[in-house]
Parts: structure tokens; C-alpha cells; sequence
């Protein structure tokens, strides 16, 4: 039997509630930036979804709110236009958002480890094409904790599954961050252990263009590789 598959997008909207609209007055270009969200993620993890039946949990509120992908006391939880809020507002925001959130990622692998099985999470994010006047050179990263065999594996059968599908597309791995950072694989690998896979899927926001076929095409080889990938895990 393969791993059940669970699928993740922390970043798929730039949404801002109507209560915190105040906080963000001016804000536009840098909401609608990646700094505000990932760009294409979202439905890329909707291909995910439709063609290979496995459930997605989503977020549409803005990173810039509060950053879902970082752990409760990481210092870029809340970014300039909510640092400065007071603590009760920081935790009314955490209660609503945040931890709702995290529980439901938390709640359905529990369950499913807790019946026998091994989950595979693929949480799924877009990188900007360049960071700080640095060019990242990458189409797609796929991001793993090298120091686990499983992930380590599963993510080397999709890097030469991708191959095939797209001899020209530029894959790395472990960049343009590294799959040990802080993150929400992270918390949930010291959560479940061995149990846990957990791969960041990053692709390159250059090659987002919802009405290009090229961004199609890569959606459906990468839903083809990693089907293929499935195939595989025993």
C-alpha cells in the first residue's frame, strides 16, 4: 500500500481580515508580492488535489499576518505591520489563524498514523526568482532533512522522475532553502518521527503564468512524476 498522501499550502492567498485592513493601509504592492503570499501554490496544490484524490488543507489569510510557516516563537512570525500589535491582540490573531491551522494539519496525520499507516505530507510553496539581488537559479526545489532516509529517498525518485517527464526543468534539492530549516515539516517531524514524511515542494514564480500552457504543462508533470512517486513507496 502507498503512503496516504496529505497535501499543504501555507501561503495561498494574500487575504487580509476586515478587522486588520487598518494595518495594512498602503500595503497593496507589498501584499500582492511574495512577500504576501505564493504566487501559483495554491493551485498547484489543486492539481495535486483533483488528480490524485488527496485531501488539501489550505490557508488563504496573508503570510504577513501571520506566517504559518514558522514556529510559535520564531522571530518572523509576525512581520512589520503586526509586530508592534500588544501581546493580547498577537494571541487573539494566533487563536483565530494560527493554530486552527495547524491543528487541523496535525489532527488528520495523527489519525492516520495512529492507524498503522506512514503519512506522506507535501506541503506546497513558490519561491520568488530573485531574493536580495541574488538570482535563485532552480525551476523547483524539492526540500527534505537529508539525515532521513525516507524523505531523502522519496525525493531522489522524484528528482529522476522529473527528469523524464521534464529533461529541461532545472530541480534541486534541498534549495533555495534548506528542508531542515524551521518550518512546518519541521515542528511535525519532531511531532511524529519516523511515521512523517515531510517534502516542501518549491517552484520557481517565474514559471507561474495561469494562462500560459507552459505553467499547465508543468503542473501536470509534476502531478505525473509525483503520482509515479506514489507508485513506488511501499
Amino acid at each position: 500500500m502507498t503512503f496516504p498522501l496529505l497535501l499543504t499550502c501555507e501561503h495561498g492567498g494574500n487575504r487580509i481580515p476586515k478587522e486588520y485592513k487598518k494595518l495594512f493601509r498602503g500595503a497593496e504592492r507589498t501584499l500582492a508580492s511574495h512577500r504576501g503570499w505564493d504566487p501559483g501554490a495554491l493551485m498547484l496544490a489543486r492539481t495535486f488535489e483533483r488528480r490524485l484524490g488527496a485531501p488539501l488543507i489550505f490557508a488563504t489569510v496573508s503570510r504577513l499576518l501571520v506566517e504559518l510557516n514558522r514556529s510559535p516563537h520564531h522571530r518572523l512570525l509576525f512581520s512589520e505591520f503586526t509586530r508592534s500589535l500588544d501581546p493580547s491582540a498577537k494571541q487573539h490573531i494566533l487563536q483565530r489563524f494560527y493554530y486552527p491551522y495547524r491543528q487541523r494539519v496535525q489532527a488528520w496525520i495523527a489519525a492516520r498514523i495512529a492507524a498503522g499507516e506512514t503519512v506522506l505530507h507535501i506541503s506546497v510553496h513558490s519561491f520568488a526568482p530573485h531574493l536580495d539581488g541574488i538570482i535563485r537559479h532552480a525551476d523547483v526545489g524539492l526540500l527534505y532533512d537529508p539525515s532521513r532516509a525516507r524523505e531523502r529517498d522519496f525525493c531522489n525518485r522524484w528528482y529522476a522522475e522529473l527528469a523524464q517527464h521534464l529533461p529541461g526543468l532545472r530541480v534541486r534539492r534541498n534549495y533555495p532553502y534548506l528542508g531542515k530549516s524551521d518550518g512546518l515539516t519541521t515542528s511535525l517531524r519532531k511531532s511524529f518521527a519516523d511515521a512523517y514524511l515531510g517534502i516542501e515542494l518549491e517552484v520557481n514564480q517565474a514559471l507561474v503564468e495561469p494562462a500560459a500552457s507552459r505553467w499547465r504543462r508543468l503542473r501536470e508533470q509534476l502531478t505525473e512524476s509525483l503520482a509515479a512517486c506514489l507508485r513506488q513507496a511501499r
